[in-house]
């Protein structure tokens, strides 16, 4: 379960805590889409493509989805939003996910394209404890 408002992950197994986390949020314009959700993939070591300009960044230290990538929500309405620079338009469709960062500053903030910004750390146990299927609630 993701509370936006607290931006904390919370991992629940038969319905004890398993796992409390700090996260980043999607910024305004960008929300993390709120409502009921299910784990539709997972990549170890995913390649980013930029939600605006379709360019394509390769795993490692550059790559903002940091070492795991969790997808839970498909979005192909090519939604555009202020991505506080300028107004990006999205090409195709586009995953919001949970996620590792290497700007390890931003979790806890509302600033992604509408993703769930975890401490690598912290994404990598996530990581291993959900599989494809699994529900994930977003809360407003």
């Amino acid at each position: 379960m993701l509370d936006r408002s607290s931006r904390q992950l919370i991992l629940l197994e038969q319905g004890q805590l398993r796992l409390r986390v700090p996260a980043a949020v999607g910024t305004q314009g960008w929300e993390t889409p709120v409502g009921e959700h299910r784990v539709l993939f997972k990549t170890v070591d995913p390649v980013w493509r930029h939600p605006g300009t379709g360019v394509l960044v390769p795993p490692g230290g550059r790559n903002p989805l940091g070492s795991r990538w969790i997808a839970f929500h498909q979005d192909c309405s090519n939604p555009g939003g202020w991505d506080g620079e300028k107004v990006v338009q999205v090409r195709g469709c586009s995953h919001v996910g949970l996620h590792g960062t290497p700007h390890r500053w931003t979790v806890g903030r509302a600033v992604s394209h509408g993703c769930v910004r975890l401490y690598d750390e912290h994404i990598r146990r996530v990581f291993e404890l959900v599989e494809v299927g699994t529900p994930v609630v977003v809360l407003p």
